[in-house]
């Protein structure tokens, strides 16, 4: 499933996300679910840590978080 923010997409599924942020460096972040942490309460914030990875994401609004959390099968923190 994609769903679509202010400065890209995500792509998801039960196993993984991909990031895709628009402009010229064409950017993508990449993470298993199992690294994968939702923190809501007005922050909308995707984070992924561990194996190497470490980066996170502001979403436009919790509607897309919870979409998110839905898709991937984890709880909103």
């Amino acid at each position: 499933m994609t769903i679509v923010f202010s400065t890209g997409r995500i792509i998801a599924n039960q196993h993984e996300v991909v990031v895709r942020l628009d402009g010229a460096s064409r950017v993508s972040l990449q993470a298993t679910v199992d690294d994968i942490t939702l923190l809501g309460r007005g922050a909308n914030v995707i984070t992924a840590m561990g194996s190497g990875v470490n980066w996170s994401l502001r979403l436009d609004s919790e509607q897309q978080l919870e979409e998110l959390a839905e898709i991937l099968g984890i709880a909103i923190q």
